[in-house]
């Protein structure tokens, strides 16, 4: 018999979560759930805290804005931003979930010509209403209706009115296929405006591409790979990559105050924006001292009220 002793592997000391701050601007591939793609970045980056901007289906590829750290706090106004899309559809079946990845249940001959195509868009540019696919992200009572819809529940969702800036014919590679661009407000399904468009023109459809280009201020240059997120978190040069933490509020009106009534903002309580300088403004504000971030505010009469404080810089 060996004297030898078995000892267990030693187990791998947890890494350190950080405090990370700002907007990753992901590429997200095809075939990955936003919320794994959310996970992955926050392991990369050892965050402590992070979410996104926006759901992407696991079909759709493209701008996924992933919020680090204080910049959580500015998710609402990234996803309050247009977003723009290019998507192929594909005519003669329209399928349970609107896209690819469902169970076929329509079915039609025809196939519509480009005309027919461009003159049906502007009914569906502009304010309209819009019912979201069964295979989505809404909640009906507390649960996901995609969750419903794949426990064979029914699933009645409610017509909702959304915005289309823009929707155009882009190209039709053969009879079967179209290709399109879109510009969106928030709310806005493609698989919807997909399945809509099949229906309006008697021949059914589904989504079988969907790329998402741009999400507010964030556009299709800001877009990072994972493979590239990946190289650079290997070189130690990942948080290069980030974006600052008011990148999503370049739509808001900003207000600068001294540092003294920034303090005063950070613990909670109002400051009264004096003299004949003091801007004249309603609603949400960013705030800032010198060219730091401090907090989100609104403003009442000449009175600004925080909403939401960030953590500023040791020093400060």
């Amino acid at each position: 018999m060996s004297d030898e002793v078995e000892t267990a592997p030693a187990l791998q000391p947890r890494r350190k979560k950080l405090d990370v701050d700002g907007w990753l601007i992901l590429d997200k591939p095809s075939g990955m759930t936003s919320t794994h793609a959310v996970a992955r970045a926050k392991r990369i980056f050892s965050a402590k805290k992070a979410g996104h901007a926006g759901t992407l289906d696991p079909l759709a590829t493209g701008c996924l804005p992933i919020a680090f750290g204080e910049a959580t706090k500015t998710v609402p106004y990234a996803m309050d931003g247009r977003k723009t899309y290019l998507f192929t559809v594909r005519w003669g079946e329209e399928t349970d979930t609107d896209d690819s990845e469902g169970r076929v249940v329509e079915t039609s001959e025809v196939r519509p010509q480009a005309d027919a195509i461009k003159a049906l868009l502007p009914r569906f540019t502009g304010l309209i209403s819009q019912i979201p696919p069964r295979y989505s992200a809404i909640k009906i009572a507390g649960e996901r209706a995609y969750d419903l819809a794949r426990d064979g529940e029914a699933v009645e969702l409610q017509a909702r009115d959304i915005e289309v800036h823009d929707l155009k014919l882009v190209a039709m590679p053969d009879e079967v296929t179209a290709e399109f661009s879109a510009e969106c407000g928030k709310g806005t399904y493609v698989r919807a405006l997909a399945r809509d468009m099949g229906r309006a023109l008697g021949c059914f459809g589904h989504v079988i591409g969907l790329r998402r280009t741009s999400v507010g201020p964030f556009k299709f240059e800001h877009m990072v790979l994972l493979e590239e997120l990946e190289r650079q978190a290997e070189a130690g040069t990942q948080e290069n990559i980030l974006l600052p933490v008011d990148t999503a509020l370049d739509e808001i009106p900003a207000v600068t105050i001294s540092r003294s009534d920034a303090a005063r903002l950070m613990r909670g309580q109002s400051v009264l924006l004096r003299g004949r300088d003091a801007p004249i403004l309603t609603g949400t504000v960013s705030v800032r001292t010198g060219t730091q971030l401090v907090a989100l505010a609104d403003i009442e009469g000449a009175e600004l009220h925080p909403r939401r404080v960030f953590r500023l810089p040791e020093g400060l």
